[in-house]
């Protein structure tokens, strides 16, 4: 079985967080939530594919 990879497991925890946060913000009709969250989202989800690309090179993955 594999090693947990816990930096991606948190970027992944982070950005399902926006995204729950995304329907939050819908449901309570804030306009500024909503970009909020999607701006997280897309920052979040750039740290971790860098970080997996980092990781990738450097043979821990």
């Amino acid at each position: 079985m594999n090693r947990v990879k816990w930096p991606l497991l948190f970027y992944a925890i982070l950005a399902a967080a926006s995204i729950m946060g995304i329907g939050v913000a819908i449901a309570e009709q804030s306009l500024l939530g909503v970009f909020g969250c999607i701006a997280a989202v897309i920052v979040i989800m750039g740290l971790g594919f860098t970080t997996k690309k980092k990781m990738r090179e450097k043979g821990q993955l």
